[in-house]
């Protein structure tokens, strides 16, 4: 039987490395060998050592979305497949991407060679950005183009899911699915919590679904949508934090969001995804900003102190990258005296992302 591809699309922040991790977990319960992917647009991803520190085989594409680094997609897929023997690859694309269907789905099917059982494509909601740009407000805290990018993630979805319902009241779930269901008519839509797993007994029965999949041709401006990634400061950093004395890493992850969260809303920059983990002699926690409304949350504790830690900041925030670099720079470095710790940034790269050229673009229904 040929390996199942199952990919999982959704804005930055919209809960895609929980639901992979989810997922996982559920496939390995069942006696499936598992093989993870994710996606960057540089390396020291925050997704990738948090699913490692789970125990995962993964693979990381680095330095480019799948669509642009098709070959090294598929590089890292022979490998998985060479090392682990995956029974369900998972994917992960980058969350500012889109048009994955005809640059990633369908070339995997038609140019690659290793036969996939291909898996319906389901892509996240992100409540706390999606509510404003679908009622049309003006109000989602980024421009109309990068707005743009994500009504297209949901316009080439087989279904969508409509996450973190755990943090939204039934009468927002409802308003949501309405503003869904008007905009997407033709769209299943499954109400999940990554987190708590609530609806994921549904999801895992859409995903078994056999079929044509991964069939929408949608028509897509590539000025534009390489205009609304490139609003978008990128930055991935690592620091060695160590102390003296021992300190608590949940508290210094959960401060160092916090005090940027502060700094982007002073600066009027809207957070689209900041994500920090922390590790240390086998723990490790996570601690996320999805909206500059939402605030800081510590999503996985690890209920430890240390002297030392290794410290990944992942931030993607609408404002210049030079000016990110600044912010997360001075942030940490006050988390971090605040405690009596020294901190070291060990790499750090900051950009804005640069125009999608996918490998392959497949239209066609072939």
């Amino acid at each position: 039987m040929n390996p199942r591809f199952i990919m999982v699309g959704g804005f930055l922040g919209a809960g895609k490395t929980t639901t992979v991790s989810r997922l996982a977990r559920h496939y390995t319960s069942k006696g499936l060998k598992v093989g993870i992917v994710t996606n960057d647009q540089t390396t020291d991803l925050v997704d990738t050592h948090s699913l490692r520190s789970q125990g995962f085989d993964v693979g990381e594409v680095a330095g480019a979305c799948f669509c642009c680094n098709f070959n090294e997609l598929t590089s890292t897929v022979d490998k998985l497949a060479d090392e682990a023997l995956p029974d369900v690859f998972l994917a992960e694309p980058v969350g500012s991407c889109t048009d994955l269907v005809a640059t990633v789905i369908r070339p995997l099917t038609h140019v690659y060679k290793r036969p996939f059982d291909i898996a319906p494509y389901g892509v996240i909601l992100k409540p706390s950005h999606g509510m404003k740009i679908l009622k049309g407000e003006g109000k989602g805290g980024f421009s109309p183009k990068a707005e743009y990018i994500f009504r297209k993630q949901l316009e080439e979805a087989d279904f969508i899911i409509l996450n973190r319902i755990d943090e939204l009241t039934a009468e927002q779930v409802s308003e949501l699915t309405s503003l869904l269901v008007a905009e997407f008519p033709d769209r299943s839509i499954i109400q999940t919590s990554a987190r708590t797993g609530a609806g994921f007994d549904e999801l895992t029965s859409f995903l078994e679904q056999r079929g044509q999949f991964g069939r929408r041709v949608m028509e897509l401006d590539y000025d534009v949508y390489a205009e609304g990634e490139a609003e978008l400061g990128w930055l991935n950093s690592q620091v060695a934090v160590s102390s003296a004395n021992e300190f608590d890493l949940d508290a210094l992850l959960l401060d160092i969001i916090s005090r940027l969260h502060q700094r982007f809303i002073e600066k009027g920059a809207e957070a689209a995804h900041l994500k920090t983990i922390g590790l240390c002699d086998g723990f490790y926690a996570v601690s996320n900003l999805v909206s500059n409304s939402t605030g800081p949350e510590l999503s996985l504790p690890s209920h430890t102190k240390t002297k030392s830690a290794n410290v990944v900041v992942n931030a993607r925030v609408a404002t210049d990258p030079t000016e990110l670099e600044s912010l997360v720079r001075s942030e940490v470095a006050a988390a971090c005296q605040s405690i009596g710790a020294n901190q070291t940034v060990t790499t750090l790269q900051s950009f804005r992302p640069g125009r999608p050229v996918p490998t392959h673009r497949i239209l066609e229904t072939v």
